[in-house]
């Protein structure tokens, strides 16, 4: 089980205010990934003091001590999600912007093949498939 973002700050010494906290639980709570503005628009419901600059803020300072990982969709927006302790991938369905985690072991083990052939040693990567769900109608080209 990951542990909460607010657990991950204690244990490395980050002085939590009470603003950062609820932060840390909005996006604890997040089933999704959210961008700064919807992380915003969540802790201000908790807090109305709460400003947009102070989660810009703390987002930025929970990604630089490596507790949130920021990922582009091709929306223009960052959005976040806590560094998982197991590695996915994600699909992207580009209608309704829902992203949908997955792993496959056999994605995995082609894309060490790809580098081995290449004469590289894979030590890390992103997947992101971008879709439209299968029954949409096709567009023209």
């Amino acid at each position: 089980m990951v542990a909460p973002i607010e657990d991950l700050c204690e244990k490395r010494g980050m002085r939590m205010t009470d603003q950062r906290r609820i932060i840390a639980r909005v996006l604890s709570g997040s089933d999704d990934h959210p961008d700064v503005e919807e992380v915003y628009r969540r802790a201000a419901a908790k807090d109305s003091n709460i400003s947009i600059a102070t989660v810009y803020r703390t987002v930025r300072l929970f990604e630089e001590a490596g507790i949130l990982e920021r990922h582009e969709f091709g929306d223009g927006r960052a959005r976040y999600e806590q560094v998982p302790e197991t590695h996915h991938d994600h699909l992207i369905n580009i209608q309704t912007r829902e992203v949908i985690e997955f792993s496959d072991r056999e994605i995995e083990e082609l894309q060490r093949l790809i580098a081995q052939r290449l004469g590289f040693r894979l030590v890390g990567h992103r997947l992101e498939l971008y879709c439209v769900p299968a029954d949409a109608p096709k567009q023209k080209a």
